[in-house]
Order: C-alpha cells, then sequence, then structure tokens
C-alpha cells in the first residue's frame, strides 16, 4: 500500500530538485524523493549506532586495538 504526499514548495526549490533530478538521472520527483528519505533514514541509524558506540566507550567497554589481527 501506498501513502500520497503532496507537497508545496518555493520556486527556487523546484528549481534545484529538477536540477538535482536531471543530474542524478532521476525519472520522477517520487523517485527522487524516495530516495533522499530512504539516505536520511539510514544516516539517521549510522548516528544513533555511533553514539552507541561513543557510550560504551565511555562506560568503559572499549579496546584498545594494537593491529588488525585484535579485530578477531
Amino acid at each position: 500500500m501506498r501513502t500520497i504526499v503532496n507537497i508545496s514548495l518555493p520556486r527556487e526549490l523546484g528549481e534545484s530538485l529538477e536540477h538535482l533530478m536531471e543530474k542524478g538521472n532521476y525519472a520522477t520527483k517520487s523517485e527522487f524523493l524516495r530516495e533522499l528519505i530512504r539516505d536520511r533514514v539510514e544516516e539517521e541509524d549510522i548516528v544513533k549506532q555511533i553514539k552507541k558506540s561513543e557510550a560504551e566507550f565511555r562506560a568503559g567497554k572499549g579496546k584498545v586495538l594494537h593491529s588488525l589481527k585484535d579485530l578477531r
């Protein structure tokens, strides 16, 4: 099932969208916006993982690696 979302953009953003679509070879605005949203969701997931890792490191759960063999 799909959700339909209508948006209104100022002329400048609409022109920027058209330029980005051409540059990225997107067939439709929907295709471009879907990829943009997926990228943003992935970015937020990565930020969450980094924050979790930083908290673990601050809690003393970090490990000093002296070589790549230490990763195993």
